[in-house]
């Protein structure tokens, strides 16, 4: 069973940074596509970040390219994403998930869906003071 665990969100001013973590057990954590979603109040989850099981190749939100950056390690089975210039847009929960299927690629330039994702944890409140 896929047991997922965010962590690191907080409340912070217009224009400062924050970095999220999310750790991930139950299945071969090298083999999966990960990515970052988040799910503001009153709206649908939308895909923030996605990153292929090497790490090698990421693909962002238009509204987040250049703010945010999505990495992994896949020897402690850890998925991060570090944001800066946070703006009060970007306030939402955010959740981390596992590719439904291993192998996985997205090549991008849109994100994938999230019904192509699972493992979903509790996620991780990010909000972002004006």
């Amino acid at each position: 069973q896929v047991q997922v665990e965010e962590s690191g969100g907080g409340l912070v001013q217009t224009g400062g940074s924050l970095g999220l973590s999310c750790t991930i057990s139950g299945l071969t954590f090298d083999r999966y596509t990960m990515a970052w979603f988040r799910q503001a109040p009153g709206k649908e989850r939308e895909g923030v970040a996605v990153i292929n099981k090497h790490g090698d190749h990421t693909v962002y939100a238009d509204s987040v390219k250049g703010r945010f950056t999505v990495s992994r390690d896949n020897d402690k089975n850890t998925l991060t994403l570090q944001m800066r210039s946070l703006k009060p847009d970007d306030t939402a929960k955010y959740f981390c998930a596992a590719a439904l299927r291993p192998n996985t690629y997205y090549a991008g330039p849109s994100l994938p869906d999230e019904s192509d994702f699972g493992g979903w944890g509790q996620g991780t409140q990010v909000t972002v003071a004006s």
